[in-house]
C-alpha cells in the first residue's frame, strides 16, 4: 500500500515519475484565466490565518460545507475564523474521491510544510502552523505567487474597469510577475439584465459615448478594447449560460436594444440576436488585436431563488446545465470566420460535449499556426482527477492533445496554483500508462519535451507571452 501525498504522488510508474519530476515540476506557471484580484496584488496583501486565504470567497469549499450540514452563518456569516476552519477540517476525512481533499493537503505541504491530515482533531495544530507561516516576511500575496512560480495571471475584468491596479503593478519594477487584464463583457450585451440600463449608463461614460444603438454599443466597445489592449490585455472572456446564435437586423436589433434602456421586456429572439451580433463584432476585432477569445457555456447559474436572495451570485450555488449547444457553436464559429476567426478556447461545463468539442476544433482550425481553436482544460466541476483525464483522452483521440494549452485555476485563492502540480502530475501519468502499454515510443526526448509544451510552453506561445 502506498503512502499518502509522497513526492510520486500520482505517479503509478517510472515513466510518469521520470515525465514528471525532469520535466514538469519545475517549470514556470501561466495562470491565463482566474479571478484573483488585481488590488491585493499591487497592494501585497497578508493573511493572518488560514481561513482568511482558503474560505473567504472560495465557493468549492462552501458547497462542501453546505453538503455536511454547517449552517450558514458558519460558511458566510459573521462566526470567528477559528470557527469556520473547525467545520471544514471536520468534514474534510468525509471528502475521500473529491480534488478538494487532494488540493487542500497540496497546499498545506507546499506553502505551509504541514505533512500530516487535516481533520477535526488536527485543526488546531494546522490553525497555529498556519498563522506562524503567514507572518513570515514571503507569504504576502506576491509572496504566495513567487513562491508558486508564477510567471503570469490573466485576470477577469469588465469593460468599465480603470485597470488602475495593473498599470501599477506594471510599473513596479520589483515584481516580476506579468498580471494582464482579461476582457469580460458579459453585462454589456446581456440586455435581458433588470439593471441592463444602469450598467449601459457606465459603459456610456467609460467610453465616451452616448450609447443609443447597436453602432453605439460597438463603438463604445471598441473604444474599452483599445484601453484593454494598451493596458496589456491577451485575451477575452464569455461567459454563456449556453450558445446563441440568431440573426435580425440592425434596425430590429436598435428597437431591442431601445426597449431595454427604457427597462422594457425583450424577446428571447432579440436578446440572442444582439448577443450574437456583439460576440461577431468582437472575435474580428480580437482577431485584429491578436488577442485569444474564450467561451465558457453550459452553466446554470443561480437555480436555488432563494439563496440568490440572499447571498448573491458566485457564492457556490451554480450547476451544470446541459444544454445542446452543438448547432449554435458552430453556426457561430461559421459566422466568425467568414470575417477573422481568432484563437478560441472553448470550455462546455456539461463533460459529454468533449468529443463535439474536439471535433469541432478540426472544422474551424486556421492555417499557419497549431491549435488554433482549443478545447479547454476540464472546466470548474470537471477540474477532478477524472474530468482531467477524460477531456485529454478526447483530445487526445480526436485531435492534437501535444498542442494544447494546458491548465488554468479558474480561482479566486492565492493557494490554488498548486491545481497545475495536480494537472501535471495526472497528464505524466496518463502519458506514461500509454507508453507502458506500448502505446507510444519509449523515446525520452520526444515525451518530455510534450509534457513541458503542454504543461507551460504551448501557453506562452498562444498567449504571446
Amino acid at each position: 500500500m502506498k503512502k499518502f501525498l509522497t513526492d510520486d504522488f500520482l505517479l503509478k510508474n517510472d515513466i510518469a515519475k521520470k515525465l514528471y519530476h525532469s520535466y514538469a515540476s519545475e517549470l514556470p506557471i501561466i495562470d491565463y484565466h482566474c479571478h484573483v484580484s488585481p488590488k491585493e496584488i499591487y497592494e501585497d496583501k497578508r493573511f493572518e490565518n488560514i481561513s482568511q486565504v482558503w474560505l473567504g470567497g472560495d465557493h468549492y469549499k462552501w458547497r462542501l460545507m453546505r453538503s455536511n450540514g454547517v449552517p450558514e452563518e458558519c460558511i458566510t456569516g459573521n462566526i470567528s475564523d477559528r470557527e469556520k476552519f473547525q467545520k471544514f477540517a471536520e468534514l474534510l476525512p468525509k471528502a475521500i474521491g473529491n480534488p478538494m481533499y487532494h488540493w487542500c493537503h497540496l497546499e498545506l505541504k507546499k506553502y505551509f510544510g504541514y505533512e500530516g491530515v487535516l481533520n477535526g482533531e488536527t485543526a488546531e495544530e494546522v490553525w497555529k502552523l498556519s498563522k506562524e507561516v503567514l507572518a513570515r516576511e514571503d507569504m504576502s500575496v506576491r509572496g504566495i505567487i513567487k513562491k508558486s512560480g508564477v510567471c503570469f495571471i490573466g485576470t477577469t475584468d469588465d469593460p468599465i474597469d480603470s485597470l488602475e491596479y495593473h498599470k501599477l503593478i506594471a510599473e513596479d519594477e520589483s515584481f516580476d510577475t506579468v498580471v494582464a487584464p482579461s476582457f469580460r463583457p458579459d453585462k454589456a450585451f446581456q440586455i435581458e439584465k433588470k439593471d441592463f440600463p444602469q450598467y449601459i449608463e457606465k459603459l456610456s461614460a467609460a467610453s465616451g459615448v452616448e450609447i443609443n444603438s447597436m453602432a453605439t454599443l460597438k463603438k463604445a466597445i471598441a473604444n474599452r478594447l483599445d484601453y484593454f489592449n494598451q493596458s496589456g490585455c491577451k485575451a477575452s472572456d464569455h461567459g454563456l449560460n449556453y450558445v446563441p446564435f440568431c440573426e435580425m437586423s440592425e434596425e430590429d436589433m436598435d428597437k431591442a436594444l431601445a426597449k431595454a434602456l427604457k427597462g422594457e421586456e425583450t424577446t428571447l429572439s432579440e436578446q440572442e440576436a444582439v448577443l450574437t451580433e456583439m460576440l461577431v463584432f468582437c472575435a474580428e476585432k480580437y482577431a485584429e488585436m491578436g488577442w485569444v477569445m474564450q467561451l465558457h457555456y453550459n452553466c446554470l447559474r443561480n437555480p436555488n431563488s432563494k439563496m440568490f436572495q440572499k447571498l448573491g451570485p458566485d457564492t457556490g450555488f451554480d450547476v451544470i446545465g446541459p444544454n445542446n449547444c452543438s448547432q449554435g457553436l458552430c453556426k457561430l464559429l461559421d459566422k466568425m470566420n467568414q470575417g477573422k476567426l481568432p484563437k478560441t478556447i472553448l470550455y462546455s461545463l456539461d463533460s459529454s460535449d468533449n468529443s463535439f468539442i474536439d471535433t469541432v476544433l478540426g472544422a474551424f482550425q486556421g492555417e499557419g499556426y497549431p491549435g488554433t481553436i482549443q478545447h479547454g482544460s476540464a472546466w470548474w466541476f470537471n477540474d477532478t482527477m477524472n474530468g482531467m483525464r477524460e477531456q485529454m483522452k478526447s483530445l487526445a483521440s480526436l485531435s492534437l492533445l501535444g498542442n494544447f494549452v494546458g491548465m488554468l485555476t479558474d480561482s479566486r485563492s492565492f493557494l490554488s496554483y498548486t491545481r497545475h502540480e495536480y494537472f501535471r502530475r495526472i497528464l505524466c501519468q496518463l502519458i506514461g500508462e500509454w507508453v507502458e502499454g506500448g502505446e507510444y515510443p519509449d523515446d525520452e526526448e520526444t515525451l518530455g519535451k510534450l509534457v513541458q509544451d503542454i504543461s507551460y510552453y504551448n501557453a506562452k506561445n498562444y498567449f504571446n507571452i
